[in-house]
């Protein structure tokens, strides 16, 4: 059962990541679910401080993440159409790869301007709002990201730490 548990825990991780750039998959939270998964096998001993911790962290960065871009679009005089468009131009990017990895930042800057643009008649306030609110998105997705790979480095060092009492066959 504990391998089971590894490794849909080891699962999780990958879906955590995946989820600091999609905007669907709650990324903290989910990787999140595989340190706890991890630490529900009988191999490695609980440790409620390090969940509690880690729980405590991804509740905040998920919150954060819907809050960070709203206050970069304020910022740099943007509306919800600006948040919204953004949004968009990341979905675009992710079904149609056709700008391939440099679509994940262009085409979210394209929407947030486009939102921007059916909203405001200036452009040159559409431009900053775009901006603030692009660069909002890239602070979030940037700060899910570095938690779902602390999350992933705390998840191999913790299972490379018990490895003989998860893989008792292997030794």
């Amino acid at each position: 059962m504990d391998i089971v548990l590894l490794i849909i825990g080891f699962v999780f991780m990958l879906i955590g990541i995946l989820g600091s750039f999609l905007p669907v998959l709650p990324g903290p939270p989910l990787s999140w679910i595989g340190l706890l998964l991890l630490y529900l096998t009988k191999a490695i001993p609980n440790n409620w401080w390090v969940l509690g911790v880690t729980l405590a962290i991804a509740l905040i960065v998920f919150a954060l993440d819907y809050v960070i871009p709203a206050m970069g679009t304020k910022k740099f005089g943007g509306t919800r159409a600006g948040v919204i468009g953004t949004t968009i131009g990341l979905l675009i990017a992710l079904v149609f790869p056709v700008l391939g990895p440099l679509g994940i930042i262009i085409w979210p800057f394209i929407g947030a301007l486009a939102g921007e643009l059916l909203n405001k008649a200036d452009k040159k306030t559409a431009t900053r709002a775009a901006f603030g609110s692009f660069l909002g998105f890239l602070t979030g997705t940037f700060l899910k990201f570095v938690v779902a790979i602390v999350y992933l480095g705390l998840f191999i060092a913790t299972a490379w730490e018990y490895k003989s009492a998860l893989f008792p066959y292997f030794d």
